[in-house]
């Protein structure tokens, strides 16, 4: 049996759509991971970076389930003696759910080279509208 290797010259990179709106943010993430990873294609080879580019829109609409909104914590460090601060997921949502997005897919690409990359490919907009329409998306459902 024979495997066939994607070349990086013959690559052809789709454009996707996610509407978050009313679905749970780390489904939306999953799915967006898997789309910039490239591992809905035929073709996929885990070494060549060929995903497709993603735009998530409706994220400030995005939901967290169970006890998530009061127990989830957002981490960041200031670089000072005791600069820990911390967030939690209601308040991240509220105030900035694109970034609550943007680490939760990037949790879920590979920590290289390949997932540096992939993460360029992200778009994430906070309303239902997004600069994107020339490049003609295609609408991904989660169901």
């Amino acid at each position: 049996m024979s495997t066939t290797l994607l070349k990086k010259e013959t690559l052809e990179r789709k454009w996707y759509v996610i509407d978050a709106a009313g679905k749970p943010l780390g489904r939306t993430a999953v799915a967006a991971a898997n789309l910039l990873r490239g591992k809905h294609k035929v073709d996929f080879t885990p070494n060549v970076d060929c995903g497709d580019n993603v735009i998530i829109i409706n994220t400030d609409k995005a939901v967290l389930t169970g006890k998530k909104p009061e127990q989830k914590k957002y981490y960041r460090v200031s670089g000072w003696i005791g600069g820990l601060k911390e967030t939690n997921a209601r308040d991240m949502m509220a105030a900035r759910s694109d970034y609550a997005m943007e680490l939760a897919v990037k949790g879920m690409l590979p920590k290289n080279t390949l997932g540096k990359s992939a993460l360029t490919r992200l778009h994430l907009y906070k309303g239902a509208e997004h600069p994107h329409a020339a490049q003609k998306p295609e609408v991904w459902n989660l169901d």
